[in-house]
C-alpha cells in the first residue's frame, strides 16, 4: 500500500446522492454518475471521481445515511438540473493508493489508523473519501484520503 500527505483543493463537484445503508446501494449510485458523465463527454483519464460518505454509520441510523458519487467538474461548466452540484472543500489529506479489490480495500481499512498514529497526524472531522482517476480504473486501483490535521 503506497501512503502519502497530499492537500487537495477545493472542487466544484457534480453528483448523485444515496440516501440509505452503505452497501452494493453505493455502486448504484457511482453508476449513475458515470452514465450521467459519459453522455457528457466528462469521463477521461484524468477526470476525478470521489465516493463520499456523508454520515458515520455508528452515530447516523442505516436508513439515513448520505454517500454522494461525485466528479469534478471546471469552475464555468454548465450544468442542468439532472443531477446536483456542489462543492468539495479540500483540505490535508493522508492518501492511501490500493489495488481496488474487496480483499485488498478491507486489508487497507484495517492498516489505515495504525499508518494514521505513526505519521503524526489525527484524523480531522471530516468525511474519508475515495478518490478515483480514469487511469486508475483502467489499472484497478483507488486511493483512500483521510482527513488529517497535525498532532
Amino acid at each position: 500500500m503506497n501512503i502519502t500527505v497530499e492537500t487537495l483543493p477545493n472542487y466544484r463537484i457534480a453528483y448523485v446522492r444515496q440516501v440509505g445503508p452503505y452497501g452494493p446501494a453505493n455502486t448504484q449510485a457511482m453508476k449513475k454518475l458515470k452514465k450521467w458523465a459519459e453522455e457528457k463527454n466528462l469521463l477521461t483519464e484524468s477526470s476525478i471521481i470521489l465516493g463520499i460518505p456523508q454520515d458515520h454509520p455508528e452515530t447516523t441510523l442505516p436508513e439515513h445515511c448520505r454517500y454522494d458519487a461525485c466528479i469534478v467538474i471546471s469552475k464555468d461548466y454548465p450544468m442542468d438540473d439532472s443531477i446536483c452540484e456542489s462543492e468539495f472543500t479540500g483540505g490535508v489529506y493522508v492518501v492511501f493508493k490500493v489495488k481496488h479489490t474487496t480483499e485488498d480495500i478491507q486489508q487497507a481499512w484495517a492498516d489505515i489508523i495504525p499508518a494514521l498514529q505513526n505519521s503524526g497526524y489525527q484524523m480531522d472531522n471530516k468525511p474519508i473519501i475515495e478518490r478515483y482517476t480514469g487511469e486508475m480504473i483502467n489499472h484497478h486501483f483507488c486511493e483512500i484520503c483521510v482527513p488529517v490535521k497535525p498532532l
